[in-house]
């Protein structure tokens, strides 16, 4: 298959990642983590998902100062302009913004995607066949794309799009609603109007309307460094980042695109996908064992188990009786076994209060 040059991407990678703690830590976030034993981990399958589809120069990432050195290691082959390193935390809208100002320099017709890198894909070939086609709308349409996906459960940690009136396009409708992270109790509402996808966090725009949306949304943005024209130099962006990136909004791509403007367009995919966000969410999308117990990469003996997740480093044994529905997740210094249901709100306070009682070398 012959890659299309205007084809773009950016890779989210500078997420900290707490709700898959102990697995995710401070120092080594869960898209750093080779987390299913594959040999590679979830930025490096997230890379080589992109690069089959688009060139291996054409992909871009973002990530944290004190994340680069995990970036560099694991992705050797990144040309070096194309890693953006933010000076300060804040989220992912500003780093979008930054990348497609510098896509924008070097291609005025480009087609960007934007992708989280800790996603669980199911069907590589499908993925790439929604994601072409989504590159071609963007290349036509001057609209923010997201991608969707049909809801298998009534799963209250994933935001929800709900449908609007549909485009020439077929499986293309524009976005009429967006709910993050509703209760459970809408959640299945949701789930059976059928009116209702799974927010990816995958979004497609191209260049010149990714520029108008930036300064129409949120105004002063990376952008603005295409006024230095004729004077600019790598080293002046990285300068004007220095001085000017504290002062953009603390804004996630999510929000920017689907709550701050409604020219957004939704594309329902069937490629199959899971964010790797929360145990519960993994356990929901991996195949269960006998009794509906899911062990990632790990050596266990389970007996009169059931519906719990366990994740053990390699070279360690877990024997386990009589668990019903929790979480066994060992990294390191810190073991954790947790009730399944409502895990997030649970894993949020416990990394709260272990940084607070024995120090934040175990979070």
């Amino acid at each position: 298959m012959e890659l299309s040059t205007k084809n773009y991407c950016v890779i989210l990678a500078g997420g900290r990642g707490k709700r898959l703690w102990p697995s995710s830590r401070r120092e080594r976030p869960k898209q750093f983590i080779d987390f299913f034993g594959t040999g590679r981990t979830q930025l490096q399958s997230t890379y080589d998902r992109m690069s089959g589809i688009l060139p291996k120069e054409n992909i871009y990432v973002c990530t944290s100062s004190e994340l680069e050195h995990l970036v560099r290691q694991q992705l050797p082959e990144l040309v070096g302009d194309n890693l953006l390193v933010e000076p300060v935390n804040r989220n992912t809208a500003p780093s979008v913004a930054w990348a497609g100002m510098k896509i924008h320099l070097r291609c005025d017709d480009a087609r960007v995607m934007v992708v989280p890198s800790d996603q669980f894909i199911v069907d590589e070939a499908k993925f790439a066949e929604n994601t072409l086609r989504g590159m071609s709308f963007v290349a036509e349409n001057d609209i923010m794309l997201t991608l969707g996906i049909r809801p298998s459960r009534p799963e209250p940690g994933y935001g929800y799009i709900q449908i609007g009136e549909p485009s020439l396009y077929k499986g293309i409708h524009k976005v009429k609603s967006f709910s993050e992270k509703p209760e459970r109790e809408f959640a299945r509402m949701f789930l059976d109007s059928d009116e209702f996808l799974w927010n990816t966090g995958m979004f497609m725009a191209n260049v010149n309307y990714l520029r108008r949306f930036f300064l129409d949304t949120i105004h002063d943005m990376p952008y603005r460094l295409a006024d230095l024209k004729d004077n600019y130099t790598p080293e002046r962006e990285l300068e004007y980042m220095r001085q000017h990136f504290s002062s953009y909004p603390n804004l996630s791509m999510d929000k920017a695109a689907l709550e701050l403007s409604d020219n957004v367009y939704v594309m329902r995919c069937d490629f199959g996908w899971a964010d790797l966000g929360t145990w519960h969410s993994i356990y929901e999308c991996m195949q269960k064992e006998e009794g509906d117990n899911v062990v990632i990469d790990s050596e266990v003996m389970l007996e009169d188990c059931r519906n719990n997740i366990i994740k053990l480093p390699s070279g360690h044994i877990g024997v386990i009786n009589g668990l019903d529905g929790y979480i066994v997740a060992e990294e390191g210094d810190v073991l954790l076994i947790c009730k399944k249901s409502d895990s997030s709100a649970l894993i949020r306070k416990y990394v709260n209060e272990v940084a607070i009682r024995y120090g934040e070398k175990y979070v």
